[in-house]
């Protein structure tokens, strides 16, 4: 474990700021400059390369003897067509709307492959596409659009009918139907609408399942798992959720197996369920309940059920009862989005970018790396930075991507889920990790690959920052319950291991988005997601009593989106542009002020050289330290952000950040 940084480390540290990454503790290194470009003449930009480059995604689907791949968080979605005999990339298509694939289903034929996106914005344009595999060198073309915006998942009845579910946020989610003969898409109801997210749909010749829950943006009063009957012929649901499962937050998983309809749940404060239920008697099933969180990506060999969790790959075997752990001889799965059976091989689509291959009677396992057998490798959008002398880490899904700032190599660093944010001590690199991954930790000098370092309750699943306590060595996260609503504060210690959380410091409602620290004292900026309830409460917490020490409501219509602290005051931004500053020794706002000509939206800060920074979706800006006024440091800078920007200064006050989807350093020396 790091020791205790020096006085000299310290004083870094707390300039190093609270949202985002502090500042670095280890010894600059030059660093080779790619291309170079004088923002103004006290400020230079250096660009470092491509901040994570990967084939990444989020769907798999066996079709024949082909795995057919979607892409998540790259430009353009798209596509790709693993061929298992040859273990090669064989064909490719980009959908060039939204940003990932999580939905991909097969009609009965083999003929078609429909794919459904994720979209940041409803731009009005397609979200369901349709590739023709007898063809596959021709492109998939758009045949329709749920208002829903997101589609999550598909599935194709018997006789070629579409049918889709997802979600779009404030808003219940419907069944959707596409009739393929007519091309239209039709909406069949919300069948539960106090649920948030519908992420799970099965159907058959007479009977649609509709799977839902509150996955995203729980609590206050929404739905917690359900599972709805669609009759065809009559039009009407009926609810036939199990009632062993109605205390999980979700849905997860539907597949329809011969006569069974098998059914997986996702967790947080109970652990996940795995249902088989009779289709021809719905009320006539078996729910066993499982040690992990999560069951998804159901495949059978006809004798047993295998399911994905958090924990990589398990059985279930019907006539038992049992659940067992697959065990096999290849490396961790990671995050799994596809899985079928053939031939007595599980086909294992993994978030780290291989397709794996199971033999289910030996273990024996098979890995391709996608990009080495032809998927396009190409910059993803990222979720954090963390930075020192010698390297930087820029956060994706299920990888981190290390920069030697020496050398200009890269390196992927595999890490399940998201790194939402980071920090470094001492050279080491401790991450907050979605989801329910609590945090992870990864020392370049003996780590091969990073690894978790502490457990925290797993509905307390959305890390969102990560700052150094130097007066109480300790590291402090502020997270989102995404299930439960409201929020909390991780503590942990880098030199004991000792840890703690403290749920809802803020209130019920409120989430912990920003975190800063000053003189032992942790301050905890509160946002709000839901349309109702309070928003954007300062919180002042001594994070070893765990007591709150005073509070201030701040003067906006949205939450806390970023806070730094220089000197006596503490610096924040509100999530539209509303900036303000604290007198902490005083507790009095002593300023505030319309800033969305450059922050319109999320942002992030730091402090670096005795001032204040900030940036947002579109620009890196600064505050003036006696006057508060903001200036502009690098205008459109339009970092590739998946869930909000993100900076970081290292040890010399240089700043690190995105624009567009590369790496950049700002080194700025303002005439103050």
């Amino acid at each position: 474990m790091p020791q205790p940084p020096s006085m000299d480390r310290r004083q870094l540290l707390r300039a190093g700021g609270a949202f985002g990454i502090a500042a670095a503790t280890a010894p600059l290194l030059a660093a080779p400059a790619r291309a170079a470009s004088t923002a103004s003449a006290a400020t230079t930009v250096t660009d470092l390369g491509p901040a994570i480059e990967q084939f990444a995604l989020m769907s798999g689907l066996l079709v024949g003897d082909t795995v057919y791949i979607g892409s998540r968080n790259l430009t353009p979605t798209r596509l790709i067509a693993f061929h298992l005999p040859t273990r090669t990339v064989v064909a490719r298509t980009d959908l060039g709307t939204g940003h990932s694939v999580q939905a991909l289903a097969a009609d009965p034929t083999g003929r078609y492959l429909y794919a459904g996106i994720l979209t940041k914005a409803d731009e009005g344009l397609p979200n369901l596409f349709r590739w023709d595999l007898t063809a596959p060198d021709g492109p998939a073309v758009p045949v329709g659009r749920t208002e829903d915006r997101d589609i999550r998942e598909l599935a194709v009845a018997p006789d070629g009918t579409v049918y889709a579910v997802g979600g779009v946020p404030g808003k219940a989610p419907a069944l959707w139907m596409y009739d393929p003969g007519t091309g239209r898409v039709t909406k069949l109801g919300v069948p539960d609408p106090n649920a948030t997210l519908a992420r799970a749909v099965a159907a058959t010749d007479t009977t649609v399942f509709f799977g839902a829950g509150s996955v995203l943006a729980g609590g206050d009063g929404t739905s917690k798992a359900s599972l709805y009957a669609y009759d065809r012929a009559a039009r009407t649901f009926a609810d036939v959720t199990p009632a062993e499962m109605r205390r999980d937050p979700s849905l997860r998983e539907i597949a329809v197996f011969g006569d069974r309809l098998v059914v997986g749940t996702s967790g947080s404060t109970e652990r996940a369920k795995l249902a088989v239920m009779d289709l021809a008697d719905l009320s006539s099933y078996t729910v066993t309940t499982t040690a992990g969180t999560v069951v998804k990506n159901l495949a059978t060999d006809g004798d047993r059920i295998y399911f994905a969790g958090e924990g990589g790959l398990h059985s279930f075997t019907p006539s038992t009862g049992t659940v067992a752990p697959l065990a096999h001889d290849g490396p961790d799965l990671g995050e799994i989005w596809g899985l079928d059976h053939t031939r007595g091989t599980l086909a294992v689509v993994s978030g780290y970018g291989f397709v794996g291959e199971i033999d289910t009677a030996s273990g024996a396992c098979v890995v391709t790396d996608l990009g080495e057998a032809g998927a396009p490798v190409s910059p993803q959008t990222a979720m954090g930075i963390a930075a020192d002398g010698c390297h930087v880490y820029v956060g994706g899904n299920n990888v981190i991507a290390r920069h030697d700032l020496r050398t200009g190599a890269v390196v992927n660093l595999r890490a399940p889920g998201e790194a939402k944010d980071a920090e470094v001590l001492d050279g080491v690199l401790y991450t907050g990790q979605y989801s329910g991954q609590g945090m992870w930790t990864y020392d370049p000098s003996a780590d091969e690959q990073p690894h978790q370092l502490a457990k925290f309750p797993s509905e307390q699943n959305r890390p969102l920052d990560v700052c150094f306590d130097s007066v109480n060595r300790l590291l402090l996260v502020g997270a989102q319950s995404d299930t439960e609503g409201g929020g909390s504060l991780w503590t942990y210690a880098p030199g004991s291991g000792a840890k703690a959380v403290y749920v809802n410091p803020v209130d019920g409602v409120q989430l912990v988005r920003a975190v800063a620290a000053r003189e032992g004292v942790a301050y905890l900026g509160g946002d709000n997601p839901t349309a109702q309830g309070p928003r954007g409460t300062l919180v002042a917490f001594d994070p070893v009593a765990g007591r709150e020490a005073w509070r201030l409501d701040l003067p906006f219509s949205t939450g806390v989106a970023a806070l730094a602290v220089r000197g006596r005051h503490l610096y924040g931004l509100a999530r539209k542009g509303g900036f303000f500053v604290v007198d902490l020794p005083t507790r009095r706002l002593v300023h505030t002020a319309d800033v969305r000509a450059v922050c319109p939206g999320f942002a992030a800060m730091t402090t670096s050289r005795g001032v204040v920074y900030g940036v947002s979706d579109t620009t890196l800006f600064r505050f003036h330290p006696k006057t508060f006024a903001v200036s502009t440091v690098v205008p459109d800078i339009d970092g590739a952000w998946y869930s909000g920007p993100h900076v970081n200064v290292d040890g010399l006050g240089r700043l690190y950040t995105l624009r567009g989807h590369r790496l950049v350093r700002v080194d700025d020396r303002p005439a103050l």
